[in-house]
Formats: structure tokens, sequence, C-alpha cells
């Protein structure tokens, strides 16, 4: 039987169709809860009478245009005295709900990125926090106030009970109290983001990080508390009604529960990313996973799944594969890996894992002090082979592996120390710093520590590798690579130089120009003479050998032409694609004057409303790319960045293939534009777009283009790295890295996935 302070599941709620991002108890019905996802749906569901204590879907709500990020409850008015459901979403928005309507009652626009997370407080206000660094206040629909301090996105915000105080935390690692709009207080202490907040008293409070720590502050300032049991990243913290007691989830598979100030349980869950959790009334947990599922957690035997459950939910969980470098397996220190009569010693705390062989295989175990015995919590990949042996000293330190590298045939070989608990990026990057080597070797001396250390953990032995480079078995404890040639072996990102389409056929463009130009009405008519001087220009820009450059006469024809009719615009707008790659032409049009450059984008975001012809979208896209390539056209679409790629986004839905090219060929040069910038904002809205246009893109030159727009904008980019991972951006592309037709695109999300990892 299980201890009464043992949690176990009490039921899978399935009905999201991808990662359950959000979620929050309701006040009505009793013992409801609402979640979001980014599946763009919200949904309300409330515990049903069955045997197996569900719960049923009750409301379904739409409204959000991209991902549901987040979700709180307006507590009941007079008005509303059920409440209000308000959500958040990448669509920049917050959408607000009645518990009877699946379309909002009103929306709130203001944010000029993602929506990540919200708070209410009294008399209906709302707090919210964006991707856009600011945090807003928001009351009877209107923005009251906008909150900015912060140089990084705000990814959590809470309203104190104490009326007028509010905190929000970042990615920029600090945390600020607020009041009447003001900064009274910032703190510091995290080492990374801040992910997420939660409400003690109205003295003290919670948060989170993706530094693993968990804090507890005093609103005066002080951290009087520091909880360390989490392995990766900390997405969510709920507390319970005593103020002292919580639990969390996170990027290492796990809900924690910690009573007393200490993690009394660890229940792992069989998806990556727990993403969020909350307290129900009667004290159970529900969780959401990037699975799609919602878990409910009790510790009241009645309302337990049924002993068949629980064994399947435990089975499935043993079936999952764990990649040791990922940090899933905790703090497991062992020497060697006995086999399985291991398991016949019993653990000495709660969540202490353990690793045995099993033939060919190595499983890893999680001890449970509620039902006393080892639960298998999964099989670790590249995990066979191990042997036993001392650690390796080096310099005076112990280390679990010390490799030998040679360079240069007969040149000096260089030591590379290494224990399973570091970093294998930092130390590459340690390595190559100390030996002055050049950075363009991280890839493969960072791959060649993970591929020689599979497997193993804390005191666990040099294996007798194979040599990556060339296949040779080394027989040692130390690996020895001779003569190596490092090469890059990424090909696709980042991509800094602009991508145009430069296909032309001059004699084509000119003949149907001239067929419509005969059947326009009278007024937009073109002389013989304004057509051969168009011509003069379209042959000028398509020949770069050509004698004769543009002139400003032409260049203004062109302009004054391309605000033709919408209906045989078409041929002038392919003219226009050509022409603003030339320099000339690029700095008149794009910058020569600054009314000019606005002018130009204004009037082709005009031919890109949805509701346009599909071959005016497509050309004005195509335009929009190739004024990348004058450093005139580049600066125009960096400061009107933020309304060129709203509207290209509006046009990730249309059934267009040559459209989903020319877009995603636009978002990779803005990632191509931004890359070592540190406009975090900017970086953001491509990530957003790259994300909305991969749900909808099914062209594979379409999404190999995403893909390198996506390593693009994350490359040696942490801040970046770490937005792309909770748009959910890693299990988006998963299914592309088997695509071998073309192969570049596999080869290219193999990639991404590295730099995310």
């Amino acid at each position: 039987m299980a201890s009464p302070n043992s949690y176990k599941l009490s039921c899978s709620i399935p009905g999201h169709e991808m990662d359950v991002r959000g979620l929050s108890a309701a006040f009505f019905p009793d013992g409801a809860f609402v979640s979001v996802s980014r599946d763009r749906t919200g949904r309300v569901w409330v515990p049903n009478s069955s045997p197996d204590r569900g719960f049923t879907e009750m409301h379904c709500m739409t409204g959000h245009q991209n991902f549901v990020s987040c979700v709180c409850i307006i507590a009941p008015s007079d008005t509303y005295p059920r409440g209000l459901i308000a959500t958040g979403g990448n669509d920049h928005n917050i959408c607000v709900f009645t518990l009877d309507q699946p379309q909002p009652l009103f929306t709130l626009k203001g944010h000029k990125n993602t929506v990540c997370t919200l708070s209410s407080g009294k008399f209906g206000t709302l707090l919210s926090g964006s991707w856009d660094t600011t945090a807003k206040i928001w009351l009877n629909e209107k923005c009251m106030m906008t909150l900015q301090g912060h140089t990084a996105a705000v990814w959590a915000v809470v309203i104190l009970p104490e009326q007028g105080l509010m905190l929000s935390g970042s990615a920029d690692k600090t945390i600020k109290l607020w009041k009447a709009g003001h900064c009274e207080k910032t703190f510091t202490g995290h080492e990374d983001c801040v992910r997420g907040l939660a409400v003690v008293s109205d003295l003290e409070f919670f948060s989170c990080s993706n530094d693993t720590s968990i804090r507890r502050w005093l609103v005066t300032g002080e951290c009087v508390q520091v909880y360390y049991s989490h392995t990766n990243y900390i997405y969510s913290l709920a507390v319970f009604p005593n103020g002292q007691d919580f639990v969390s989830t996170g990027e290492d598979r796990t809900l924690r529960i910690w009573k007393q100030g200490e993690c009394q349980q660890t229940i792992r869950l069989p998806a990556q990313s727990v993403w969020c959790c909350c307290i129900l009334p009667n004290g159970d947990i529900a969780v959401g996973a990037s699975d799609g599922l919602i878990r409910v957690f009790t510790e009241v035997e009645d309302r337990m799944a049924s002993p068949q459950d629980l064994q399947a939910f435990e089975d499935e969980l043993s079936k999952t594969t764990i990649d040791p470098k990922t940090g899933d397996l905790g703090d497991i220190k062992m020497e060697d890996l006995p086999g399985r009569d291991h398991l016949d010693e019993p653990g000495n705390r709660e969540g202490q894992t353990r690793l045995i062989k099993e033939g060919q295989k190595v499983e890893a175990y999680q001890w449970s002090v509620a039902d006393s015995r080892w639960m298998k919590i999964g099989d670790v990949v590249g995990g066979s082979n191990q042997q036993t042996s001392k650690k390796v000293n080096y310099e005076g330190k112990e280390y679990d592996f010390v490799f030998t590298i040679d360079i240069n045939e007969g040149g000096p070989s260089m030591k590379l120390p290494y224990n399973v608990t570091d970093d294998p990026w930092l130390t590459a990057h340690n390595f190559l710093q100390k030996n002055e080597l050049s950075p363009m070797f991280l890839d493969q001396v960072a791959n060649f520590i993970i591929e020689n250390t599979k497997g193993h953990t804390l005191g666990a032995a040099p294996p007798s590798a194979a040599d990556p480079f060339t296949g040779k078995a080394t027989g040692s404890t130390s690996a020895i690579v001779s003569s190596i040639l490092f090469t890059s072996t990424n090909i696709y990102f980042p991509k800094t130089d602009g991508v145009t389409f430069e296909q032309a056929n001059a004699t084509q463009i000119m003949a149907k120009l001239r067929e419509l130009n005969g059947g326009a009405p009278g007024e937009y008519r073109l002389s013989e003479e304004v057509l051969g001087s168009l011509e003069k220009l379209l042959v000028s820009v398509c020949d770069p050998c050509a004698s004769e450059q543009p002139t400003t006469e032409q260049i203004s024809l062109l302009w004054k032409t391309s605000h033709w009719p919408e209906d045989i615009v078409f041929p002038v707008l392919d003219i226009l694609r050509l022409a603003v790659r030339h320099p000339q032409v690029n700095e008149s049009l794009c910058g020569g004057d600054a009314d000019n450059g606005v002018a130009l984008c204004n009037h082709l975001l005009s031919l890109m409303k949805p509701q346009a012809r599909p071959a005016n979208q497509m050309l004005a896209l195509r335009t929009l790319c190739n004024c990348f390539s004058g450093w005139r056209g580049r600066a125009l679409l960096l400061a009107q960045r933020e309304a060129v790629l709203s509207h290209a986004a509006d046009l990730c839905s249309v059934c267009n293939k040559n459209i989903h090219i020319a877009l995603a060929t636009l978002v990779l040069n803005y990632a191509g534009s931004l890359h070592g910038q540190p406009d975090l904002e900017a970086k953001a809205q491509c990530l957003s777009v790259a994300s909305a246009a991969l749900e909808s893109v099914q062209d594979k030159e379409a999404v190999f283009r995403l893909l390198v727009a996506l390593g693009t904008t994350v490359a040696s980019d942490q801040t970046a790295q770490d937005l792309a991972k909770s748009l959910g951006v890693t299990s988006q592309i998963a299914k592309y890295t088997s695509v071998t037709d073309p192969a570049k695109v596999g080869e290219c999300c193999q990639l991404v996935l590295k730099e995310l990892q």
C-alpha cells in the first residue's frame, strides 16, 4: 500500500494534440481546471464520476492564431460570477473567455511579441509578460501601464496579495518588484533565465530558473533559501495552500514534490518536457507535458488510478530512452555498472537513481521511498560496454577521462581532461582557447567527447574507445586522434549573406507586360516610349555586363507603373523584383530618400494582404527578399521588420508552394541580418514566424530554408536557443531528421537539434 505522503497517478487526460503549456485551477465548476496548448486551444476540464476517476472536457476555447502559451483565471465579479479565463499566445494577443462561449469575449492587443505569462489580481486586474521585454497591466479591456526595465524576455509575472505590488522574472536573470508602475527593487542571484514565480504570502515568493535552482525570497530583497534537486531547466512552480510546501516541473522529465524544505518525492514522466503544473482544490497535482497529455497525481488512495493503470504508466515510463548527456539521470554516484542483483540493496533517499547492466543494455532505476522498491525509468542509449577503472590524474586533479589529441602528425600532442559531470561543449571551448585553436573546431571536439563518454556516469571508467575520426580502437584509457583534419561539418548555417530570387526571362516578362498593357484602362495604359524605357531598365539590371546603367527617369517610371491595378500589375512587380538587386535601384527605392523606402515597404505589404492575388503576394515577398542584396535595402527592412514579418506571417496558411518558399527565404534573410546582433525582440519574431510557418508548410525546399533560418537564429546565441526550446521547436522539427530526399533537409535538421541540445 502506498504511503499517505506518496503521490500516485490518478488519471491521464488526452485531448490536446500538441504540448500542454499552461494549467490553472478554475473557480467554477467545483474541481475544474483549464489547460492551454500549442494546438491553439484552451480547454476546461471537470471531474467525472466514472470508475476511472477522470476528467471530462466541458468547454473548448479557440481564438488564437498561433500557439497558446499561458493561462490564468480572473476571479468572479458581479458582472461575471463564474470568473473569466485569460490566455496568452504566440500571436502577441491575450484572449479573454467566459466559460460558455468558444470565442473570446474580448482580445487585448498591445504586446509586440509572444505573451508567455499571465497573472490576475483584485478588481479584474491582469498582468502579462512577453518576449518583447515588457510587462503590461490591463484593466477593463485597456492597457493601463507598461512596465519597462528588463533587457530580455519576461518569462514570469505574479501579482502579490499586497495591493499594487507586482513581480516579473526575466531571461536577463533578474526579478523586479514593481509598485505603481515603478521598479522598487531588483533581485539578483539566479545564474540563468528566471522561468517561474509563485506567491507564498504578502512578504515572500518562490522563483525557479534555467540554472536548475529554486529560490525563496523576501520582498525586502533577501534570498532566504535555495533548493536543489532538478538536473535541468525548471519551468513551473505551484504552492500548496499551507504556503510552505510546493511542487515544480522541468526539462528533466520530472514532477518534484517539496515538503518541509526537502524534495520528498520525484515522479518521472514519459515525456521530455514537463512544462506546467497546478494544485487542484482537493490537493491533487495536475501537470502538462510535451506529449500532449495532462496527468493528475493524488496522495488520496481513493482517487488513485487502478492497479492496472498504475502498472501501465510504469511500463510506459520503463520503455523510454534516456540520453545520459541530458542530465536526466541526476546525481548517480557509482564506480562501476553492476548487474541486476545490485537492485536488491535498498536506496537511501527518494529519487535516487542507479544504473545496472542487463545483457547488452544499460537500464536506469529510481528509488521510491513510499513503495520501498526500485522503479525502472528507462534505457540509457549508448550506455553499454562500460568498464571499471580508477580516475586519471592530470595536473594535480582527478578526471574521468584524459584524452590525448594529436592535431598534426609529428606535432606536439595536447591533453583534454574531462569529467562526466562537465558540459562537453564548455570543455571543448576551454580546450580550444587554452591551446589557441580555431573556434571552428568546437563541434568536432565536443562531439568527440560525447561519442567517447556515452553512457558513463560519475566515477565510471574511460572506455576502450573507437576513434570517431579513424574508426580505430585505441585499447587504452586515453583516445589517440591521429592526423585530424578539422573541417567544418555544418555547411548550412549560420547563413548571413542574403538569398535572392535571380531567375529572369526578360523576353517573356516584356511580352506579358505588352499584352496586359493593351487591355489596361486608359489612364494606366503605357506609351511605347515608356514601355521602351522599362525594357531598357530590365535589360540593364539583368545583365551584369550591361554598359548602360538604370537612369533616374527609368526608376521613377518603374515605381509609378508598380501601382497598376492589382489584376495586371504582376509583370511590373517581376521587373521590380529584379531591379532592386541593382545597387543604383536599391539605393534609390530603398533609401535615397527615407520616405521612398517606407513607401516601397508599405506598397509591397499592401500587395501581401491575405485576400490579395497569389501572384502578387509571391512577387512582393520575392522583392522584399531581393532588397537584402543592398545595404540600403537591408537597413530599410530591419527598420520595418515588425510590420514586414507580421504581414508575412499572415501568409503561412496560404496553400501555395511558391509563396511558402518566398516566405521562408524572407525569414532566412532576416535571420542572417540579425546573426551576431543582440536584438532579442527581433530574433524572437523570427523564431515565432518560422515556427508558425512550419505548422503549415509542406514543400521541402521551404522547410529547408526555415530550418536554416532557425539554425542561423540560434547559432552561438544561448538566449535564442532557450526561446526556440520554449516554442517547442525541438519536437516540432524532429520529424525532419529522417528526411533523405533531399538529404539537406535531414542533415540541416540534425544540426539545428544539436544547437538546441
